[in-house]
């Protein structure tokens, strides 16, 4: 089939890499390049940091991690890290799904891919051209007339589908120097989430949850105050030099939808879970789009 994947960050493109293997002619449209999505903010680590009452999740998570010890991409790199649970919290659901996991009363330890995520980006948008996707970049303002479509578009795949339970949740990061941590280092003990996440070059460090927000620019009080819980959650951050504020717009929804809807297939609101689901989700989408050719 002429497929459209409307998106290009990081479900988009998994979903074009998906459908074009799959023998489908594919076309992705998107308002801006990868580098410049939601995507290419995120401090990625694999691990679905939502708690969603969602059996998918741990299926899409597992999926996603296979993938990535597949492809030896790079930007990719296998790290063992912690995870500090508030006192009594359960253990999630998807802690199997990771790489030698240990619970150690209330922290989680485990191996598992942390993401450059532009590095990776630039790297997987290759590859989908590669095997023959056309990118174009511009703004679609609706599905209809497409044909056979995928809506990947993040928040934008809300305006399209008309999906008044899309909200954008605002998420602050900072990056700092890397003094040589080894280890990423998540704590879900506060009100919010702190996490240290080294990738070589740089640490980014996080973080915020802001629902509603609707702009992009870094707020100096928000910086200082990430890197002063940065700094206490790992001393070794004390001299690392601030880099740079980024901020990015989370698609949320409260359950992800990935569903067919005639020539419509819906992969969208995954927060920030992009990166942890897209490979897991990528197959489902796929798996929809060719039955919708028998």
């Amino acid at each position: 089939m002429r497929i459209t994947v409307a998106g290009a960050g990081i479900i988009g493109l998994s979903c074009a890499y998906r459908l074009a293997g799959a023998g489908h002619e594919v076309k992705v449209v998107a308002a801006a390049p990868p580098g410049e999505t939601t995507s290419a903010t995120a401090g990625g680590v694999l691990y679905p940091p939502v708690r969603r009452p969602d059996k998918r999740i741990v299926r899409w998570t597992a999926e996603t991690l296979a993938v990535l010890r597949a492809q030896e991409a790079p930007g990719v790199r296998f790290r063992r890290g912690r995870v500090l649970l508030a006192p009594g919290e359960p253990e999630p659901q998807w802690l199997p799904a990771m790489i030698d996991p240990v619970r150690d009363g209330d922290r989680l330890v485990f191996t598992t891919a942390v993401v450059d995520t532009p590095v990776y980006l630039d790297w997987l948008l290759a590859q989908v051209v590669s095997q023959g996707v056309r990118v174009e970049y511009r703004s679609l303002t609706s599905l209809a007339g497409l044909g056979p479509v995928v809506n990947a578009a993040g928040l934008g795949a809300g305006v399209l589908a008309g999906d008044g339970s899309m909200v954008p949740i605002g998420g602050q990061v900072v990056h700092l120097s890397d003094p040589g941590l080894t280890e990423f280092v998540v704590d879900e003990t506060g009100p919010g989430v702190t996490y240290v996440i080294p990738q070589g070059g740089h640490v980014v460090c996080g973080g915020t949850e802001e629902p509603g927000r609707g702009d992009v620019e870094p707020n100096p009080g928000v910086t200082a105050d990430i890197v002063r819980r940065c700094r206490e959650l790992v001393p070794a951050l004390a001299g690392a030099e601030v880099l740079r504020s980024l901020v990015g717009l989370r698609p949320f929804r409260p359950v992800v939808r990935l569903e067919r809807v005639g020539e419509v297939v819906h992969c969208y609101g995954h927060g920030g879970s992009g990166i942890t689901l897209a490979w897991g989700c990528a197959a489902d989408v796929a798996d929809l789009m060719s039955a919708s050719s028998r």
